[in-house]
């Protein structure tokens, strides 16, 4: 996917990611916020996952464009705000899709059992991952924009 702006990454940086996703993966896996904190961080360190949540973030900031909105608008009042936002992030709604993508990042730090990434490989299984991608990109983007 092409990203929303080249900017993206240089405003939200990887660890405003790992903090504005803590929360979800902590729920979802029942530890605690620095445990969680710690797993992403080395989850997101691999490039391809970091790429999949760039480009899920992209496309609902794409979505939440409106027809006189720049993209460097958007990214301004992200970048004037994203440090309290992300102290401040809720846990993304635990849904089937959602939960892929965290066995996705589970996978890359070896959490997960090695066969879920054949299953995640099926279509269904991408096709769910897919889903996943958009739900949280949706909502790590609400959660910049609020």
């Amino acid at each position: 996917m092409v990203p929303f702006s080249r900017r993206l990454p240089h405003v939200v940086t990887k660890a405003d990611l790992v903090l504005l996703l803590a929360p979800t993966y902590a729920s979802a896996r029942a530890v605690d916020h620095e445990e969680a904190a710690e797993r992403l961080g080395r989850a997101l360190g691999v490039p391809a996952a970091l790429d999949e949540l760039y480009g899920a973030i992209s496309g609902a900031l794409a979505d939440a464009k409106g027809p006189r909105t720049t993209e460097d608008a958007l990214v301004d009042r992200i970048s004037a705000h994203v440090a309290s936002r992300r102290a401040r992030a809720k846990a993304a709604p635990a849904t089937p899709a959602v939960s892929a993508v965290l066995v996705r990042l589970d996978l890359e730090i070896g959490l997960a059992p090695e066969p879920m990434r054949a299953t995640l490989a099926t279509p269904r299984g991408i096709a769910l991952l897919e889903a996943g991608l958009r739900e949280l990109g949706a909502h790590l983007a609400k959660e910049l924009l609020r």
